[in-house]
């Protein structure tokens, strides 16, 4: 009998060298985060990024990150929150339209609170923040553009890491990049976009996470960029509870589940797994400042 796709996978082998999960979601995980902490240490993921989506989710990142050492927080209003914010829209942006509401004022207050989260010393940094052109249509753009901008103006003005969330976006999150300036530390989450894209990144001292995405059969263009991406700007994680990694596509992902991605990784790099490992940890600690 298969496993439901409810079923967490089994644990993998443990990886001979630490590493961190540089973007992952614990509060919309199941279980508790001393239990997600344990699973991941046991198999070699000693260290996590907990990335906030909005004020809420930011709040509670900062939280946890105050709470466990081997947690660091990232605060921001996800591409897709802002119109929902700028909209008055609760139940989310969609490209048919949005309700009355909101405005800039809101969302100049939820930023507010995003640059205060920001500067509390457990806070490594600002996002994931960007544009997301998959599920926000033209009328929410703006909004999403503006946002992004500001976060990025938050990440300098607190000396943090920007991580960036970029969905079919690539040309505008880049020309964004390029007019406002880029902060010292920018971390292209779940990196998403081709070789030629990874050169251009790599040529501006781009951090490129890769997400179990890579694993997945129809990603040769994710492993074409991830063999051209300089060594030292490469980062894993696992944006966990989603992209699970072959061969658990479809279940619940989380940290502990790294050791799949960072094995898939070496093997496009053609490199030991130890190898791999001690350049993703080095290169985590370095984008995040830890």
């Amino acid at each position: 009998m298969s496993p439901s796709s409810d079923t967490p996978p089994p644990l993998p082998e443990p990886l001979r060298v630490a590493v961190a999960d540089s973007h992952t979601h614990l509060d919309m995980q199941a279980g508790t985060v001393d239990e997600a902490l344990a699973k991941a240490a046991s198999v070699g993921v000693t260290t996590v990024v907990q990335v906030g989506c909005d004020v809420k989710g930011s709040r509670w990142a900062a939280e946890t990150a105050a709470a466990y050492e081997n947690v660091h927080a990232a605060v921001a209003l996800h591409p897709n929150e802002a119109p929902r914010i700028v909209h008055g829209d609760p139940d989310g942006w969609s490209r048919q339209g949005a309700r009355a509401g909101g405005g800039d004022a809101a969302l100049d207050e939820a930023l507010a609170e995003i640059e205060a989260l920001a500067a509390l010393p457990h806070v490594l940094a600002v996002g994931e923040t960007g544009l997301d052109h998959f599920r926000t249509g033209p009328e929410g753009m703006a909004a999403q553009e503006r946002s992004f901008r500001a976060h990025i103006e938050i990440a300098k003005r607190t000396g943090k890491a920007l991580v960036i969330h970029d969905r079919d976006a690539h040309a505008d999150v880049l020309r964004v990049l390029r007019e406002e300036g880029a902060p010292e530390r920018t971390v292209f989450h779940c990196y998403s976009g081709d070789a030629e894209m990874a050169a251009e990144c790599a040529a501006a001292g781009y951090y490129m996470s890769f997400a179990g995405t890579v694993t997945f059969k129809n990603a040769q263009g994710l492993r074409d960029a991830l063999a051209v991406a300089p060594l030292d700007l490469v980062l894993v994680e696992t944006d966990a509870p989603y992209l699970t990694p072959a061969p658990y596509r479809g279940r619940p992902n989380a940290p502990y589940l790294i050791p799949l991605t960072v094995r898939a990784m070496a093997a496009v790099r053609g490199l030991h797994e130890d190898e791999m490992a001690t350049a993703l940890a080095a290169n985590t600690a370095r984008a995040f400042g830890y």
